[in-house]
C-alpha cells in the first residue's frame, strides 16, 4: 500500500511539472502574447501628425503656411503629483485648468495619451522643457498652426480648430480623434481632405520613468506622416490686400472674378479681421470676441448677405425681354413718372436709353408687358403663368440658388414664385400691379454679392459664365479641382443681344457713374441703389473691363453709402485700375474712398 502510494504521488507529481514545463514553453516560446503586453508597459505610440497644404495666390505669393506648436500630452496612469503649485507654476497653467484637463483626459482613457497644455509655443517649450524629465507620464507632441505672412482674405481663406464631437460623430473615415485639429470654414473646410494629409505612427521605447530610450525595433514599425497637398488659389494677394484697404471702416462687399474662368480674383468681406488671432492657444477666447462683436466680422458677407439688386437687374430685364421678343431694341416707352418715380433724363427712350438712363418707368412697363401676354383668358392667371416662366428665365443667370463656390455657407438669394404670392394673398388674389416693384429689382427680391459679380461675368462672357471658384490648381495640378468649375453654364440668352447691353452699360457711366471713367480702360458697368429700411440705402455696383476683352468682372456692395454712383462705383473703379494697371493714377478718389464720407 505504501509503495503504491508513492508512485501514485510521484505520478501527480511528474503529471504538474510536465503540464508546468509544457505552459512555460507555450508562453515562451509560441505564444507571444505576455511579450506584447510587456511591450505595451515600455513603449509610447505617438501618432505623427503631418503638416497642413500650405495656401499660395495665383501669382504664387505665400498666403497660408504652418507655425510649429507643442501639446503637452498626459498618460493619467503614470502621472502623479506631488506639489501641484510647483507644477502650475512651472508649467504657467492655473489649477483649475490642470485638474479640468486631467479630468477629461481620465475620462477618455487611463492608459491613452490625451492632451494636458495645447499649443504651447516655441519659446514657452524651450523654457519648460528641462523639467519634463522630472515627471512621469508626461511627453510632447509636435503639432502646427497656422500662420498668416499678410494679414487679409480671412473670410476666403478661413481658419482651422480642434474638432468637436458632432464633427467626430460624424467622421465616417474615422481618419480623427478627440483633440484633432480640423478646417472650420473657407477654403480649410472645403478643401480639408486634401489639405490635412495622412497621418503617420511613431512606437518610441521608454523606461520605468517614462524618460525616452529610443525608437521601438529600430524604427521597423512607424509609418511616416505624409504632408497635406498645397494649394493654388485664384486670389490676387496685392489685388485682395488693396480692396481691404478700400473697405477699411466700411460695411460691405467686394467679389472680382475673372470672366474668362469663373476664378475669383478677390473676395473681401468688410470688416474682416485679421486671421492671425484665430490661431495658437488664444483661439477660443478670440473667437468669441469675434463673435459677439456687433459688426459681425464672422459673418462673410460676400456669399451669404442678402440685399435687393436694385437698378442692376434692370439688365437682367433687358435680357430676358429681349430673348422672349417682347422688347427689341427700338421699343420705346415714356418715361411715365405716375407709375413709378424716376428722375430728369430724355423722354421717352427706347432700351439703350432705358439702360443708360435707368428708367424706372420703362421697366414697369417692359416688365408687365413680358409677364401679362395674355395666354390666358383670365388676368390673374395669365400673371401667374407669365411670372413663373419669368422666374424660370432669371433663375438660369444663378440667380436664386447658390452657384456653388468652394466654400461653405452660400446663401441663395430669393427670386419670387407665383406660389410665394399665393401664400401671401391668397391664390388668384394678386396681379401685376402687387408685383410690379420686381420690374426694378425691388420687392421680394434678393441676391448675394457674389451672385452680382457673377452677373457681371456673364455680361462681359455675353451669356454665359463659369461656377465662381477660389482654386486654381491642387499641388500643382489644375485637373484636381472638382470639373464643375470648368464647364460653362449658359443662360439661354442668345450673344447677339449683348452687343447692346454692353454700349449701353459703357455709356450709362458717364450719366450715372462718373468717377468709375478710366482713362485709356473702357468699362461697362451699372449703378444701384439697394433700398434699406432700416437706415441709409447700400450703394451698389457692378462692372467689366476693359470692355473689348474682358479681364475682370466686379461688384461691389458699401452699406448705407447712399448712391451707387459714389461709394461703390468709386471703389469698384480704383480696383480696376490696380488689376490692370497695377498701381492706381488717382490719387484724389482714392482719398475719398478711405476717408468714406460718401452721404455727406
Amino acid at each position: 500500500m505504501e509503495s503504491n502510494r508513492s508512485i501514485v504521488v510521484g505520478i501527480i507529481i511528474l503529471l504538474v511539472g510536465m503540464v508546468l514545463l509544457t505552459k512555460l514553453f507555450l508562453i515562451q516560446v509560441t505564444d507571444d502574447t505576455y511579450l506584447r503586453k510587456a511591450e505595451r508597459n515600455a513603449i509610447q505610440r505617438i501618432v505623427d501628425h503631418p503638416y497642413r497644404g500650405l495656401v499660395y495666390d495665383r501669382n504664387d505669393q505665400l498666403m497660408v503656411y504652418n507655425n510649429p506648436v507643442f501639446d503637452l500630452m498626459v498618460i493619467p496612469k503614470e502621472f502623479h503629483l506631488k506639489d501641484t503649485a510647483r507644477f502650475c507654476n512651472i508649467f504657467g497653467i492655473h489649477k483649475e485648468h490642470l485638474i479640468e484637463s486631467f479630468n477629461a483626459a481620465k475620462k477618455y482613457s487611463w492608459v491613452k495619451p490625451s492632451p494636458l497644455i495645447k499649443q504651447i509655443s516655441n519659446e514657452e517649450f524651450a523654457r519648460i522643457q528641462d523639467y519634463l524629465i522630472d515627471y512621469r507620464g508626461l511627453f510632447v507632441l509636435t503639432r502646427s498652426v497656422r500662420a498668416y505672412p499678410n494679414p487679409i482674405g480671412a473670410s476666403a481663406l478661413g481658419y482651422i480648430g480642434e474638432i468637436n464631437r458632432t464633427q467626430l460623430s460624424k467622421d465616417e473615415t474615422q481618419y480623427y480623434r478627440q483633440g484633432d485639429y480640423v478646417g472650420l470654414s473657407g477654403l480649410e473646410a472645403y478643401y480639408e481632405p486634401e489639405l490635412r494629409g495622412k497621418k503617420g505612427v511613431k512606437y518610441k521605447m521608454v523606461n520605468v520613468r517614462g524618460i525616452d530610450k529610443g525608437s521601438f525595433r529600430n524604427g521597423a514599425l512607424d509609418t511616416a506622416a505624409i504632408p497635406g497637398k498645397n494649394l493654388q488659389s485664384t486670389l490676387d494677394m496685392e489685388l485682395q490686400m488693396y480692396g481691404e484697404k478700400l473697405m477699411k471702416g466700411k460695411r460691405g462687399s467686394v467679389v472680382a472674378i475673372e470672366p474668362k474662368t469663373g476664378e475669383i480674383l478677390s473676395l473681401i468681406s468688410a470688416p474682416s479681421y485679421d486671421p492671425n488671432i484665430l490661431t495658437g492657444a488664444r483661439f477660443g477666447r478670440n473667437y468669441l470676441t469675434l463673435n459677439v462683436d456687433e459688426n459681425k466680422p464672422l459673418f462673410n458677407r460676400p456669399i451669404m448677405a442678402m440685399y435687393p439688386p436694385g437698378s442692376i437687374f434692370k439688365i437682367v430685364q433687358s435680357l430676358v425681354g429681349l430673348q422672349e421678343g417682347v422688347l427689341k431694341p427700338t421699343t420705346t416707352f415714356s418715361c411715365n413718372r405716375s407709375l413709378v418715380n424716376c428722375h430728369n433724363h430724355p423722354n421717352p427712350v427706347n432700351l439703350f436709353g432705358a439702360i443708360k438712363y435707368s428708367c424706372n418707368p420703362y421697366y414697369h412697363q417692359g416688365f408687365r408687358a413680358m409677364i401679362n401676354q395674355e395666354v390666358s383668358s383670365n388676368t390673374f392667371r395669365d400673371t401667374q403663368i407669365g411670372l413663373d416662366k419669368w422666374h424660370e428665365a432669371v433663375g438660369k443667370f444663378g440667380l436664386g440658388s447658390r452657384l456653388g463656390i468652394d466654400i461653405h455657407g452660400e446663401k441663395g438669394g430669393a427670386i419670387p414664385t407665383s406660389q410665394l404670392y399665393d401664400r401671401i394673398y391668397g391664390n388668384g388674389r394678386w396681379k401685376y400691379s402687387t408685383i410690379y416693384s420686381l420690374s426694378i429689382g425691388q420687392g421680394e427680391m434678393l441676391v448675394t454679392p457674389l451672385q452680382m459679380a457673377n452677373l457681371a461675368a456673364v455680361f462681359a462672357n455675353k451669356g454665359f459664365y463659369y461656377v465662381p471658384h477660389l482654386v486654381k490648381a491642387i499641388d500643382e495640378d489644375p485637373e484636381l479641382i472638382p470639373k464643375k468649375f470648368k464647364e460653362r453654364v449658359y443662360t439661354g440668352i442668345d450673344s447677339v443681344h449683348f452687343d447692346l447691353v454692353q454700349d449701353a452699360m459703357q455709356e450709362a457711366l458717364s450719366g450715372t457713374a462718373a468717377r468709375a471713367i478710366i482713362k485709356d480702360i473702357a468699362i461697362a458697368g451699372k449703378t444701384g441703389t439697394a433700398q434699406n429700411p432700416a437706415g441709409e440705402d447700400h450703394s451698389v455696383f457692378i462692372a467689366f473691363a476693359p470692355k473689348e476683352d474682358p479681364q475682370i468682372a466686379i461688384a461691389v456692395y458699401v452699406e448705407n453709402a447712399g448712391w451707387g454712383g459714389r461709394a461703390a462705383a468709386s471703389t469698384a473703379s480704383l480696383m480696376i485700375e490696380k488689376y490692370l494697371k497695377g498701381q492706381v493714377s488717382r490719387p484724389a478718389l482714392e482719398t475719398y474712398v478711405l476717408e468714406g464720407k460718401f452721404i455727406y
